[in-house]
């Protein structure tokens, strides 16, 4: 279980609901007598005599509802604070995550309740950093359940199979992703999904042999050196993902990029 914003929205859900709850049942039949005894009109007395607590709990308890509903089923905002998925996502980038792609869960429990779909080779990725679960991640996933992935000399390799790759040229960076400009920029043809990374050839990299656990997942930085990803902290078990991120919803690094607003993430 982890402590984070559906935990707290649950909690103020069952918090407000439960003010409102016992005050319907247990104080405003109350008032209401009390009101009765002195021949008062009940309805526009008793509302009158809410509670200040009460009534911030019944305005509230709604909008509680609907936050949790909309961030724990449908969709959550996050934001990118690392360059480790440069030039696919720069830091700045706010994105929004599908949380039902991949099956209904519960909040704070996390587990899932109903199976709709499954993750894809080249799907980026949120998901609970297995050696912190408080800790959101973003990667791209390289290797599906029973994948044999190796990585050697900045090459992917699935099932013995080399990824092909184009050399699209040189990386020109700006505003934070500066510090990447020089890096070889390469379009890399994954399954289906075709999509940009970098690579910085001198730079020396954790090169292995990995085989994808059943209900665990392997995943890369577009990034590729400069990422800590599955090369160096294994799997991603499929009770931490969050869910899918398909879009750019604004960027805001050292002011706005308003290119990126809506752009589609893949």
């Amino acid at each position: 279980m982890v402590f984070d914003f559906s935990a707290v929205m649950v909690l103020l859900v069952a918090a407000s609901g439960a003010i409102w709850g016992l005050d319907s049942m247990v104080f405003a039949p109350r008032r209401r007598g009390a009101v009765a005894v002195q021949g008062g009109t009940a309805g526009a007395a008793t509302e009158s005599q809410l509670p200040v607590l009460v009534d911030y709990a019944r305005s509230f308890f709604p909008i509680f509802v609907i936050v949790l509903l909309l961030r724990s089923f449908l969709v959550e905002p996050f934001r990118i604070p690392s360059g480790s998925m440069i030039p696919t996502l720069l830091i700045g980038d706010f994105i929004l995550v599908n949380k039902f792609t991949y099956g209904i869960r519960l909040p704070v429990l996390n587990t899932k309740v109903i199976g709709i779909g499954s993750p894809r080779r080249g799907d980026v990725v949120v998901f609970r950093y297995p050696e912190d679960p408080s800790t959101p991640f973003i990667k791209r996933i390289v290797g599906l359940p029973g994948d044999r992935i190796a990585y050697r000399d900045k090459s992917v390799y699935i099932n013995g199979k080399p990824v092909s790759y184009d050399r699209l040229g040189t990386y020109v960076g700006t505003k934070s992703a500066a510090v990447h400009t020089g890096a070889n920029l390469i379009e890399e043809h994954l399954g289906t999904v075709d999509h940009q990374i970098l690579v910085i050839p001198q730079t020396p990299t954790i090169d292995g042999e990995f085989e994808v656990p059943a209900g665990n997942y392997f995943v890369l930085g577009d990034n590729r050196d400069n990422s800590r990803d599955s090369r160096y902290w294994g799997f991603v078990p499929d009770a931490n993902l969050i869910g899918r991120a398909f879009m750019i919803w604004m960027n805001w690094d050292s002011g706005p990029a308003l290119s990126r607003i809506g752009t589609t993430i893949r």
